[in-house]
């Protein structure tokens, strides 16, 4: 069982890097939902070309994040890799805005998650570095309910200038500003943040500890395998985004309803890392697994705009059900080399990513949207029972 919370609370590092993130996605908000109107139809791209490009964009993150992992264990680089990679990001997102076709869109998308290849693994590894075992659920809860609570003024902000009559080059834009402003507090949490050290928590899995330290203990690589089928067999965002538009809803109107998922993810994110910190990650990722079936599915039989609308917005309990749970797996999983072992976990869900967004994308544009959301329906529930069966060795509150 978990150790009993202790009275501390979440440190002031883990809510200074949650304010960055807040600020990061205000920016990145502005620009992602817009991006299936734009490439579709500015740039007259194809479903594929959407699919894609969230796909290839994680895809060149992924290798960034083993590289970057393997770093963040090294005395000095922590912090660098973190500033680096949102700097990289608040400076290439407006360059958007200037694309004229669509692959020039997935090439700057890529740049993009670039910066967020290089910051993922570092940040992740110092909220699990400076929170106590018993509370890192809730400490990554709250990182991820500070970054979804930032998405909300992102795309209402994006909605409203769209409504003004903005266009949508003028509005990818303005998103330089939150992103400026990120970066800058970024810097002032980092001076301030404990000086790097290698975690020395004993291993919290089943199977005995190896001896030394050790790139990726025993026990590691099945459990982030089996997450990755999840993120192979899941739709992509930019698709389901899509979809609402195919039922019916307004362009205009997408990024409003992109801000009401991320109340959801808001609301969700923390209890799910309480869920997460008390019973146990195996159980909250195979409910999000689930949940995601179930809402893919129901948004394939909806006709609608509003009840697509209502399906789209219940898929916000997906991430705040897995993405706690998850970056906790990957603490206990990794207790001595946190940096190396979310580098991994990073890289091999983002290298997940590319087939997916092809895959799909392709099914999309070849089978419709209806087909392709059942497809994922059902493969997310074998991928879900996939991760039971590789998780099944770690007892509830040991990862």
């Amino acid at each position: 069982m978990p150790d009993p919370a202790p009275r501390e609370g979440i440190a002031p590092t883990v809510k200074g890097l949650a304010l960055v993130s807040l600020l990061n996605d205000f920016a990145s908000e502005m620009v992602y939902p817009l991006l299936p109107a734009f490439v579709v139809g500015t740039l007259g791209g194809s479903a594929t070309m959407l699919g894609a490009l969230d796909g290839a964009a994680d895809l060149a993150a992924s290798g960034t994040k083993w590289l970057a992992g393997s770093l963040a264990d090294r005395p000095g680089r922590r912090k660098p890799l973190i500033l680096g990679g949102y700097w990289l990001a608040a400076l290439i997102r407006p360059v958007i805005a200037m694309a004229g076709a669509a692959w020039q869109v997935v090439g700057l998308r890529v740049v993009d998650r670039v910066g967020k290849g290089f910051r993922s693994p570092p940040r992740d590894a110092l909220i699990a570095e400076v929170t106590p075992p018993a509370l890192r659920g809730r400490a990554f809860g709250y990182h991820r309910m500070a970054d979804h609570l930032g998405s909300v003024p992102g795309a209402l902000l994006a909605w409203w200038l769209l409504s003004l009559g903005w266009e949508t080059r003028q509005v990818l834009m303005v998103s330089v500003l939150p992103g400026i402003a990120a970066a800058v507090v970024l810097v002032l949490v980092l001076r301030r943040a404990p000086a790097h050290a290698v975690s020395d928590a004993p291993a919290r899995l089943t199977e005995p500890a190896v001896p030394g330290v050790v790139a990726h203990p025993p026990g590691f690589w099945p459990p982030v395998l089996a997450l990755a089928l999840l993120v192979l067999l899941r739709l992509p965002e930019t698709l389901l985004l899509l979809r609402l538009q195919d039922a019916g809803l307004a362009a205009a109107l997408v990024p409003l309803v992109w801000a009401g998922l991320h109340v959801v993810r808001t609301g969700v994110s923390y209890p799910g890392g309480w869920l997460a910190d008390h019973l146990g990650p195996r159980g909250a990722v195979a409910a999000g697994g689930v949940a995601f079936a179930l809402g893919a599915a129901g948004l394939a039989a909806v006709g609608t705009p509003v009840l697509a609308v209502a399906v789209f917005l219940a898929l916000g309990v997906v991430a705040g059900l897995m993405e706690p749970a998850e970056r906790l797996l990957v603490a206990r999983l990794a207790p001595k080399r946190t940096g190396r072992g979310y580098g991994a976990y990073h890289s091999v869900t983002g290298l997940a990513a590319l087939p997916a967004g092809v895959a799909f994308g392709a099914l999309y544009t070849g089978a419709g949207g209806s087909a392709a959301l059942l497809a994922s329906a059902g493969g997310m529930l074998l991928a879900t029972g996939v991760w039971l069966a590789a998780t099944r060795r770690l007892e509830n509150g040991e990862g």
